[in-house]
């Protein structure tokens, strides 16, 4: 990486810092502050930087980040509690995210010709996990019921690692056609990278954490390295499993998700460790999607491209939404709220990047144009409408007189979120 590139993203990291507290309490959230800042020094705004789309050091790092989130995410969800009091993500992850895939891929498939079945499914999966992190007013707000905001962050928790699969099967179907492997090889491929994947990851986080829990225990182990422990087990699990042919990011979120559950003593260094190295990594491709990814979609925007993108963020997420609370007695305006607040972040971006690696899929240009559009529209407005619309939300609730206890307001125990910043 060149000294100048360095520079920018040091500079930038310090800039936001100097400002980060004033940020905190405004409609501006900062994945909105580093997009704009990668705006300004890309090609299209001062041209500081000149980074291609298959740049290697862009693609390391999207990877560890990735492997950072499914890890870090899939560990904060405690699944008992999950099972006995949070019904709403749990219905919003069974039943609405294949909704919201399977309505994805067929418009898509309607909007875009060049797309086939199986490409217009991945476009499909690339989109359907959603990032509490850019609506963090609304899963810190003390105006929305905890209720609400915990469907909010669980799901967001889960869903990355639970599409991983699907996204996996997806992109083998779309780049088996024109190749001469048999479809056994791509049966045999996928279901190796299924299997191994999580029995890998469980192992890792079962026994990796066991072994920090008793080092910390016995004073072997210090604190600092507790913190660090988040890193080595999740490249652990990801390295681990692709070298006997699993699926390391299938492996890191299974890692995370056991440990989370199985050694729940030292996960507090955990959250540490996520919101602040952590959200370093994920900043920073915040700001190369802005510098890099976005200035892509100049030159290559139709209106299909801005109507899927739109679409993506009402009715390909508020309809599976609907239909999944259906039942659950909630009232239209959580309905309405529930599904406007499905941000596509960081998660989308990161399986863009990944496809982009693919080399053999046809439509990968077109699948990387709507996805950066997606995820700029939502970056800017669901972060922009975050702060009002947890105040329009909350009047509402207070408003409506639903009794402490019951639907809306039924209390449940809440989970770590993660968010750049807390009051």
């Amino acid at each position: 990486m060149e000294s100048l590139a360095l520079v920018i993203v040091a500079l930038s990291i310090l800039a936001f810092g100097l400002i980060s507290g004033r940020v905190q309490k405004s409609v501006i959230t900062p994945p909105i502050v580093f997009v704009f800042f990668g705006l300004l020094v890309s090609q299209v705004g001062l041209g500081l930087l000149e980074f291609d789309i298959d740049n290697r050091f862009i693609h390391i790092l999207a990877e560890i980040t990735l492997v950072l989130v499914l890890f870090t995410d899939a560990a904060r969800i405690d699944l008992r509690a999950l099972r006995n009091e949070h019904n709403l993500p749990v219905r919003l992850l069974s039943f609405g995210l294949p909704l919201t895939i399977l309505l994805g891929a067929l418009i898509a498939t309607g909007l875009f010709e060049d797309l086939s079945i199986w490409e217009a499914a991945v476009l499909a999966v690339i989109l359907a996990p959603t990032d509490a992190a850019l609506g963090q007013a609304v899963v810190g707000s003390p105006l929305v019921p905890v209720r609400i905001r915990q469907a909010l962050n669980v799901e967001s928790g889960l869903n990355d690692g639970l599409v991983l699969p699907a996204l996996l099967i997806t992109l083998s179907l779309a780049t088996a056609t024109g190749q001469e492997e048999s479809v056994g090889f791509w049966v045999q491929f996928v279901a190796l990278q299924l299997l191994l994947g999580p029995l890998v990851g469980i192992g890792v986080g079962f026994l990796g954490g066991k072994l920090v829990e008793l080092g910390g225990r016995s004073g072997w182990m210090n604190h600092t390295f507790q913190d660090l422990s988040a890193l080595g087990l999740s490249l652990l699990a990801f390295a681990g499993a692709d070298l006997v042919g699993g699926n390391g990011f299938i492996a890191a979120f299974c890692a995370g998700l056991t440990l989370g559950n199985c050694s729940r003593a030292i996960c507090e260094c955990l959250y540490e460790f996520a919101e602040a190295e952590g959200q370093l990594l994920t900043l920073v491709i915040f700001m190369i999607f802005g510098a890099v990814m976005a200035p892509m979609v100049i030159g290559h925007l139709t209106w299909q491209i801005v109507l899927y993108g739109l679409l993506s963020l009402t009715v390909i997420r508020l309809l599976p939404v609907a239909v999944s609370l259906s039942g659950a007695r909630m009232q239209w305006d959580t309905v309405l709220f529930l599904g406007w607040f499905g941000p596509r972040g960081l998660a989308s971006i990161l399986f863009a990047l990944l496809v982009v690696e693919e080399s053999s899929l046809p439509g990968r240009e077109v699948i990387l144009v709507i996805v950066v559009v997606t995820v700029l529209l939502s970056v800017f407005g669901h972060g922009l409408t975050a702060y009002p619309g947890a105040k329009w939300y909350g009047r509402r609730v207070e408003k409506s007189g639903r009794k402490p206890g019951t639907g809306e307001n039924l209390p449940v125990s809440e989970m770590p979120v993660r968010l750049p910043f807390h009051e």
